[in-house]
Formats: structure tokens, C-alpha cells, sequence
């Protein structure tokens, strides 16, 4: 039931605007506050789904209640009410962040219009809030281990800036995770985030899937085409298997990041790019330095920040938690109830040496909830976990 707010000086306009609103659709509940005073106060104490406010009040304008809603509840659509002498600061409202004005006396199908959008507006918002937390799920990184304790430290401070990172550990650790986690953390959590597995894209391929190319740029580039870089603006690039990157590549990548600019492949026209880069690697790329296969600038310009995740065997004691959370997730996908794992399983499945890390896991996990009993026991590990 939508619930709607008007604060609004003049007892008969808000009588006027509560008829319209009530006639309209039974379904909204409709309050009333005197001055912007009183109308903040129910806005820090209750949850409306928009706000209609008069632009000219006493104690406090309609400009300030804008200003304080956006900060302590930005979420809210707020339509202005304005006079016919307050037109200029109506639309002064719309860059402070108002969803729309209507002016005094009130249209009334302008009116209901505005009003039907801005809640369908409001409820864009909080389905996307939804879909974020459960995209956040997804991405969850369990454990309790001082090693995940610092990495989510990092994250903390790190995410809200445009600072690059460069994170490492071997295969099946959950790199990614990490990536997803500085993405969703960040300013830039509404825009879009990009991942690149550069050890997947054949090497004569990867600048094309970078950087785009125009038509005819080679054999195959039958129309313009937008790369990763393009399609990550104003959001975040995930740079998955970088060391695995040839060096003209590189070379590419290093200029974009120095310059904020791209071209596209067959192309000398320069394109601008606002991309935050995340980049990963199993490899160790000083190594790759001396050997002459990785560019020791592009690996400053990458590590600003460096996070290493540990292996699986070097934090043992977040086993049980991630078992739990696996369990609960793959029932939640096959549709069937949780199935609990004894004491003893648990501790074998600790004690067991997990070269494949967090992914090995998760699979003999599945494997174990399918072939073993009610209750995953000590016999089950032994007999479905063997290597």
C-alpha cells in the first residue's frame, strides 16, 4: 500500500491534494504535516513511498526538507509544490535531486501522473536494492580466518576509492569474489561490472575483445564493435588471468590506464573511458617480469593495492563455515532441504589437503550431499571425498 506524504503550510491545499490522492486509488495511505519542520520529523520516523512538499513554508522551506530527505533518506521521490512566483526555484529543485514540481493550484491529471511515476519510480528502487543484495549473496566471501579478516579490511578502505588493485593466489581461491566485493562496495556499485578471463581469449583475439575494432578492421569485423573497456565505463573492469596477457596488449592496456583513452582496433580515433581496473593472477608476475613476459610499468600501474588470498589449506578453520554455506546454497538450488554434516566429517574434511581450494570444495560438498546419507558422516567423506 503506497503510503504518501504531504507537507504543505495551507490547510486548504493539503484538504485539496489528500481528495485528489484518496478518489484516485483507495490504496493509498495519505499523511499531512503542517511545515517542513514537522514533515521531516515523520520522514526520520516513518517510511513513505513519496513526498509531496510546498516549496514556500515558515520554519523550514521546501528546498531544506529536499536537502535532508536526500541526506537521511535519499531513496524517497519528492514532487515540489510550487507557486506561480517560485517556478525558477521549482526547477532549481530537479538538480537538487526532486523527482518533478506542479504548481499551485494543482492540474489534475499532471497531478496523478506525476504521482503514479514517482512510485513507480520508488519501486524500481527497492527492487533494485533486492536485486543487489541477492547479487551480493552470490558473491559472499565466508570465513573468519585472520587471513579473510584483513582481505575484507582492505576491501572496507580500499573499494570506495578509484585506487587500482591487483590481487593473487592460486586457482579456485576466489579472486573473483574479491573483485565483486570491491565492485559492489564502491561508488561505481550502479554501474556496470565487467569481467575478462584474458586466458580464455586467444591471444590475437584479446586486443579486439579490449578495445573493440571498426569494420573491416580484420577479416572477420563485419560492423563496429564496442569492447570491454567501452562497456565497463563509468563502472568496473575485472582483468581475470592478466599474466597470461600478450605483450602488445599490455601495451594497450598500460596506455588506457595512463590516459583514461582507448582505440579501437583499426582505428586512430581516441575514445574516453572512466573504468575503475581490478586485476587477477595465479602467476607470479615479478617472475614473469625478469622473464621478460610481463611489463614491470603495467605492473605498477596494476598493483597500487595488493591483495593476496590464501590458498584453502592456509585457513582451515573457515571449513566448517564454508561447508554450511555450500550446503544451504545447493539446496537452495535443487529445491530440497538442507542436509547437515557430523562432527567427524567435518573435521576429515579439514584435515583432507585441498590443491583445487575453495572450488575443490564446493564440489565434493555436492558430491557429498548426493551420495551420502541423511546426516554426512565421517564413512561418507572417506568413501564419496577420496582425491
Amino acid at each position: 500500500m503506497p503510503k504518501i506524504l504531504i507537507i504543505e503550510d495551507e490547510a486548504a491545499i493539503r484538504r485539496v491534494l489528500v481528495k485528489i490522492l484518496s478518489e484516485e486509488n483507495e490504496s493509498y495511505q495519505v499523511e499531512e504535516a503542517e511545515d517542513g519542520l514537522v514533515g521531516i520529523g515523520k520522514i526520520k520516523n516513518d517510511d513513505y513511498d513519496l513526498v509531496l512538499c510546498d516549496i514556500k513554508m515558515p520554519k523550514m522551506d521546501g528546498v531544506e526538507v529536499l536537502e535532508a530527505t536526500k541526506k537521511i533518506k535519499p531513496e524517497i521521490p519528492m514532487v515540489m509544490i510550487s507557486g506561480h512566483g517560485d517556478l525558477d526555484t521549482a526547477v532549481n529543485t530537479m538538480r537538487l535531486g526532486a523527482f518533478d514540481y506542479i504548481s499551485k493550484p494543482p492540474d489534475l491529471n499532471r497531478l496523478l501522473n506525476t504521482v503514479r511515476n514517482a512510485l513507480d519510480k520508488k519501486e524500481l528502487v527497492v527492487e533494485n536494492k533486492l536485486l543487489k543484495k541477492k547479487v551480493s549473496k552470490n558473491f559472499e566471501m565466508i570465513g573468519e580466518s585472520d587471513a579473510i579478516s584483513h582481505i575484507k579490511d582492505i576491501i572496507e578502505k580500499v573499494a570506495q576509492t578509484d585506487a587500482r588493485v591487483l590481487i593473487t593466489g592460486p586457482n579456485g581461491t576466489g579472486k573473483e569474489l574479491v573483485a565483486h566485493w570491491l565492485h559492489q562496495k564502491s561508488e561505481r556499485a550502479n554501474g556496470p561490472m565487467i569481467e575478462v578471463n584474458c586466458a580464455a581469449i586467444p591471444s590475437e583475439l584479446i586486443e579486439s575483445e579490449l578495445f573493440g575494432h571498426v569494420k573491416g578492421a580484420f577479416t572477420s569485423a563485419v560492423k563496429d564493435r564496442a569492447g570491454k573497456f567501452e562497456a565497463a565505463n563509468s563502472g568496473t573492469i575485472f582483468l581475470d588471468e592478466i599474466g597470461d596477457m600478450s605483450l602488445p596488449a599490455q601495451a594497450k592496456v598500460l596506455r588506457a590506464l595512463q590516459e583514461s583513452r582507448i582505440q579501437r582496433v583499426g582505428s586512430d580515433k581516441d575514445i574516453k573511458v572512466n573504468v575503475r581496473v581490478v586485476a587477477a593472477t595465479n602467476k607470479d608476475l615479478k617472475k614473469e617480469i625478469a622473464e621478460g613476459r610481463f611489463r614491470e610499468d603495467l605492473y605498477h600501474r596494476l598493483a597500487v593495492i595488493l591483495i593476496q588470498v590464501p590458498a584453502l589449506n592456509d585457513r582451515r578453520d573457515d571449513i566448517p563455515l564454508l561447508v554450511n554455506h555450500f550446503t544451504e546454497k545447493i539446496a537452495g538450488e535443487q529445491g530440497t532441504s538442507k542436509k547437515a554434516f557430523s562432527d567427524k566429517a567435518i573435521k576429515l574434511l579439514q584435515d583432507y589437503d585441498w590443491t583445487g581450494n575453495i572450488r575443490e570444495l564446493r564440489n565434493v560438498v555436492e558430491r557429498l550431499i548426493i551420495l551420502g546419507g541423511t546426516e554426512v558422516s565421517e564413512q561418507d567423506v572417506k568413501m564419496f571425498a577420496s582425491k
